[in-house]
């Protein structure tokens, strides 16, 4: 609990054993306060996106809540742990390999309870440790915020998985992808919907183990696809919802008959 709110963190994992049980032993002992026996999480749940190592059974071990689901992608992972039926008031997506440091979790909470409705953990604007993003880690980042301030006049430092939001607003947004675009729709939307979202600055630690995505260059071209994509693909959205409410605005009405 924190605040009197339920708080679940969402883990989307692919062949990550050597690193989830760390992060959900960690998450599991955050307390409210130093002297406190009250845990800040109160559900871990993670999805195992189908590992062919012990992924599954070192988070179970760890006291996290598992789920599968075979079908492949970290939008179609994140969605299949948001439909666990528990409790949740505010909702943090955290990445299993352990590149973040689990302590700065308050840090995107206290916003949230102070009125905002999406907490992005920015990398950019915090420490990050040399070697932790790779070179098109860094590119796709810029190029994605570029993107979203000229299309949306929104500044954006980072897309950064490591993010909380309140179960109110993510369901408002009705989250739709299921593959790398999962991150960008959710702040797009947000911004579009007319939500209250804040950037904090997040520690970033080398991972352990090789990314699946930017460690390899098909991982590389797919988020690319699913990112620069899914940018396009609301714009688009959003011209045709425009001219469609123009039209509908400025539509004579039928004079009646003498």
């Amino acid at each position: 609990m924190y605040c009197n709110r339920h708080v679940s963190v969402i883990i989307p994992a692919l062949n990550e054993e050597q690193a989830i049980g760390h992060v959900v032993s960690e998450l599991k002992a955050l307390r409210l306060s130093n002297a406190s026996d009250t845990a800040l999480i109160d559900t871990v749940i993670v999805c195992d996106n189908g590992s062919t190592d012990r992924t599954a059974q070192a988070a179970r071990d760890s006291g996290a809540h598992v789920v599968k689901e075979l079908t492949p992608g970290y939008g179609a992972a994140c969605y299949k742990a948001l439909c666990t039926p528990i409790e949740k008031d505010l909702i943090v997506f955290v990445d299993g390999d352990y590149s973040v440091v689990t302590d700065e979790v308050p840090s995107l909470l206290q916003p949230l309870i102070d009125g905002e409705d999406l907490v992005i953990g920015s990398r950019t604007l915090g420490h990050c440790e040399r070697g932790a993003l790779t070179y098109p880690q860094r590119f796709g980042n810029r190029l994605a915020a570029l993107l979203i301030f000229i299309l949306w006049r929104k500044p954006v430092s980072d897309l950064g998985p490591f993010r909380a939001i309140t179960n109110a607003a993510l369901t408002d947004i009705d989250m739709q992808d299921r593959a790398f675009g999962w991150t960008v729709e959710m702040q797009v939307r947000a911004i579009q919907l007319g939500q209250r979202v804040v950037e904090v600055p997040v520690t970033t630690k080398q991972r352990i183990g090789q990314s699946k995505i930017s460690g390899t260059l098909r991982g590389v071209i797919g988020a690319g696809k699913g990112i620069l994509g899914m940018i396009g693909k609301l714009y688009l959205q959003q011209i045709i919802f425009d001219r469609s409410r123009f039209k509908r605005s400025n539509r004579v009405p039928n004079r009646p008959s003498a």
